[in-house]
């Protein structure tokens, strides 16, 4: 029996010690998923509440393993680099990991709308996959993420490339 291996773009941010939970993150998911393809990193304000400049990226693995089981392996990983469940929604973090693309699927699985809904609001999100996968159609959509970047722009948020050592 073959297990078929799918394409996950994975959201990492972090305003918290963000270098330190940036790297501690990647190499938590080099673990679990083997070979990362990861985006430039991008410096951006916060968003829906004041607080510190995140850092994001996107980071493309494979897996065979179902979105349930991809997400406690997320959860286990941001609790291990000390994430606060119980603060609110909009809230500073140590360090946040969302599935964006479950292979190109579109539509709710096991809970989880997909793409995830911040693609389109959050230029910190879509701008890392247009760097990637630009010629990839966005799930969903009769685009690719390069077409809907054109087509959306930054909606007004500034990002600023930051150089990060994905060695570390």
């Amino acid at each position: 029996m073959t297990t078929t291996s799918i394409q996950l773009a994975l959201s990492l941010g972090s305003n918290i010690n963000r270098y330190r939970r940036i790297g501690a993150g990647i190499a938590a998911l080099r673990q679990h998923f083997g070979p990362l393809i990861c985006s430039p990193v991008y410096e951006s304000a916060a968003v829906g509440f004041d607080g510190s400049a995140f850092l994001n990226l996107i980071v493309l693995v494979q897996s065979s393993a179902s979105l349930a089981d991809v997400n406690l392996i997320l959860k286990r990983i941001e609790d291990d680099n000390g994430r606060d469940r119980s603060g609110p929604k909009f809230g500073s973090r140590t360090l946040d990991i969302d599935v964006v693309t479950y292979g190109d699927f579109s539509g709710l699985m096991e809970g989880i709308e997909l793409p995830r809904p911040e693609l389109f609001k959050n230029a910190f999100v879509l701008l890392p996959l247009v760097d990637l996968v630009p010629q990839q159609q966005v799930p969903g959509l009769e685009q690719t993420f390069s077409e809907l970047w054109l087509s959306q722009g930054a909606r007004g948020q500034q990002l600023t490339q930051v150089p990060f050592d994905f060695e570390r």
